[in-house]
């Protein structure tokens, strides 16, 4: 199952740490994550030199997760824009839409 998580919780970081990440690391997370979107303060955990940040870059660089997307209008009002770790991105609903349709989404989950 290809799956887009949204991040909006303020227990983002905890969920990604212990939960998501070491799954994807370790290979044995259950579906296909075609995409991360973030919201308000969760787009610290995209910024460069946070660990999350670094641990996600990764596992995008091996396919393991499609996109990393931060809120634009979260990212310019915390000016993190342009404080991103590559591959993350900022969009609004378009690009996440686009995004999404390109790789076949077909859960959503929000967390």
């Amino acid at each position: 199952m290809n799956v887009l998580y949204i991040f909006s919780t303020p227990n983002a970081s905890y969920l990604l740490d212990k939960m998501i990440i070491p799954q994807l690391e370790a290979g044995s997370h259950p579906a296909q994550v075609v995409g991360m979107f973030f919201f308000v303060d969760n787009n610290y955990l995209l910024t460069r030199g946070n660990p999350t940040a670094a641990k996600l870059s990764a596992l995008a660089k091996e396919g393991k997760v499609g996109f990393l997307m931060g809120c634009d209008q979260c990212c310019y009002q915390r000016n993190i824009a342009e404080m991103l770790e590559p591959p993350a991105t900022i969009g609004c609903f378009p690009n996440l839409y686009a995004a999404a349709q390109q790789r076949g989404v077909q859960q959503v989950i929000t967390l």
